[in-house]
Parts: structure tokens; C-alpha cells; sequence
């Protein structure tokens, strides 16, 4: 991960300057997280951009949100190029940075920050990230801009150093990925639910037919570890392949785990928990018609820092 030594000073700035930042924060650090896939890089983007904001001619800004946003996006820009040349010898399969949200206020990591409400909650998604890594960095920001923020091409022109028109490519190129992708709905908590339900008892109870029939054919299992811990080292497609490491790997090796229901990333989810320490999390993607069609298994310990084991019922 790229992290800013910035979080280490905060420079001052008058308290009418600081209160239109604290307004903007939320909206930047959903955009950085989206753009990044990392939380902690996405707090170091937008603490980048507060530090330019309080150095700022300020009375020269005639709009200071589009400001902070042009700010903020060409930061994680360089954050994303950064991240990618490091991705190159990531060990395994990558993952984005989970978040932890549906949490109360005093235990919620970034809720209304990170995104807030049932739209903003599909395109946190680990599926919908996932899709956004196979855009290049300015398809992802002018689509989320656009689609997600819902920010005039004017200002995302500006905030991309482009002409509007090529803003509005970008942004339709980056459309056909996510409607062929089949990423962007919303899939019913109930069926969520019993999806979860099914997937442990398989683990559990060795109940192996309840979760088949919830799976779609081409499914995907996927573990990132970092190369830190044992993991992986392969994606599973297929039914068959999933379901026979579901029945039989995974009884074996999360033997005396605490399972923990949380929503991660706006979906149901489990966080796994050995010796009061939460050593993986697990999530789900759907397709439109509720059919499981990705298992994500994070166990990289950078990137489960941050999740707290508060149960959601």
C-alpha cells in the first residue's frame, strides 16, 4: 500500500476553510476508496487534498467542492498508477481492501463517508471493485464521477485535464464494462441470507446440496493472502471445483473458527475469528438472479486491520 507521511501534521487552517473540507470529506473519501480499493490509501488521498487545501489562494476558488474534487481525483490517480506497478508482483490473487459498513455510528468504519444509501451501496460491491480494476485509472474515475457521483462532465473534464467529450467516451466505454459485467444490482437480503446460511452449514455439517443449488455454473472462488500467509494459489472456477474445496478443504482448515455475520461492503458476509482474531473474511457476488457467482476470501492481515467483530443479526 502507498501511504503519505501528511497524516503525521496537520497544518492549520481557519475554522470557515476547515468546515467546507469536513463537508466535502465524506464525498472524497467514497471516491478515493472507489477509485483505489483501498481504504487506507483513500484516507491518504483525501488528507493529501486537505493539506492542499489549507496551502490554497482560497479566495481564488470560485467553487470549492469542484476544486476538492479535481484535487482529490488526480491525487488517487497518481495513488492508482503507483499501486498498479506494485500489483505486477503481488503474490496470488488480489483483492480490494474490505469496509465495514451497517455498523452502529460509534463502531462503523467510514459508513457515511465511504457511501451512503441503497445506490451508493451497490457500487461498493468487492464484485463491482473487482470489475472496476479491468477499467483503465481514467475510465474508473470519470465513470465513478459520473455514474456514481453524479458530477456534471464539466467538472469531471476538469478534474481529468480532458475535453468534455472525451470524458463522455471514457465514461460510455467504462458503461458497456459494468452492463456486460453484470455487477451493478441489488440482490435481496434474504437471499443473501440463506446463501450464507448454506455456505456454513456445507462447512460445518458437511450439508453440501443446499449451497450447490445456490451456486451459478461458472463460479468463482477466490483467496488473497499477500503472500503473507498460506493461501490459494489459483482461482477455482466451476461448480465442482468450488464445492469440492468448500466440502473438503475448508472444514479442515477453519476447524475451531468463530464464524461472525457482518456487512462488508454493503452485502452480507462472515469474518472469521481464531483466538479473538479475526483471520479472514468472506463475501459473496451475485448474479441478477441471486445465483452466487464469486467467493472472495481475504486473509491478507494489511487489509483485515482495520474490521472490527461486531456481529450484525
Amino acid at each position: 500500500m502507498v501511504h503519505s507521511d501528511t497524516m503525521t501534521k496537520e497544518p492549520s487552517i481557519e475554522p470557515a476553510a476547515a468546515a467546507v473540507f469536513e463537508q466535502a470529506r465524506p464525498r472524497l473519501l467514497g471516491l478515493a476508496y472507489r477509485i483505489l480499493g483501498s481504504l487506507a490509501d483513500a484516507e491518504d488521498a483525501v488528507q493529501d487534498t486537505f493539506v492542499k487545501w489549507a496551502d490554497a489562494e482560497r479566495a481564488d476558488i470560485d467553487t470549492p467542492a469542484a476544486w476538492l474534487t479535481t484535487v482529490c481525483t488526480r491525487r488517487c490517480l497518481d495513488l492508482l498508477r503507483a499501486a498498479q506497478r506494485t500489483r505486477v508482483s503481488y503474490v496470488g490473487a488480489w483483492l480490494p481492501e474490505p469496509v465495514q459498513t451497517g455498523l452502529p455510528a460509534e463502531s462503523a468504519i467510514g459508513e457515511g463517508e465511504v457511501g451512503e444509501g441503497p445506490e451508493l451501496a451497490v457500487s461498493l460491491t468487492t464484485a463491482f471493485l473487482l470489475m472496476l480494476e479491468r477499467l483503465t485509472p481514467k475510465e474508473r474515475a470519470a465513470f465513478l464521477l459520473r455514474e456514481v457521483f453524479d458530477r456534471p462532465y464539466g467538472e469531471i473534464a476538469a478534474a481529468l485535464d480532458l475535453k468534455e467529450a472525451a470524458c463522455r467516451k471514457l465514461v460510455s466505454r467504462a458503461k458497456d464494462h459494468v452492463e456486460r459485467a453484470q455487477v451493478r444490482h441489488r440482490t435481496p437480503a434474504e437471499r443473501q441470507d440463506r446463501l450464507l446460511a448454506a455456505f456454513r452449514a456445507a462447512v460445518e455439517e458437511g450439508a453440501t446440496a443446499p449451497l450447490a443449488a445456490l451456486l451459478a455454473d461458472d463460479i468463482r472462488l477466490s483467496a488473497d493472502g499477500g503472500g503473507k500467509v498460506p493461501t490459494l494459489g489459483r482461482i477455482l472456477q466451476g461448480r465442482e471445483a468450488v464445492m469440492r474445496f468448500v466440502g473438503r478443504a475448508l472444514p479442515r482448515l477453519w476447524a475451531g473458527q468463530r464464524w461472525r455475520p457482518v456487512i462488508l461492503n454493503g452485502t452480507r458476509a462472515f469474518l472469521m475469528e481464531r483466538d479473538h482474531r479475526t483471520v479472514a473474511a468472506v463475501t459473496f457476488a451475485y448474479d441478477p438472479e441471486g445465483r452466487a457467482t464469486g467467493v472472495f476470501i481475504l486473509r491478507n492481515p494489511d487489509k483485515l486491520a482495520a474490521l472490527r467483530p461486531v456481529t450484525i443479526q
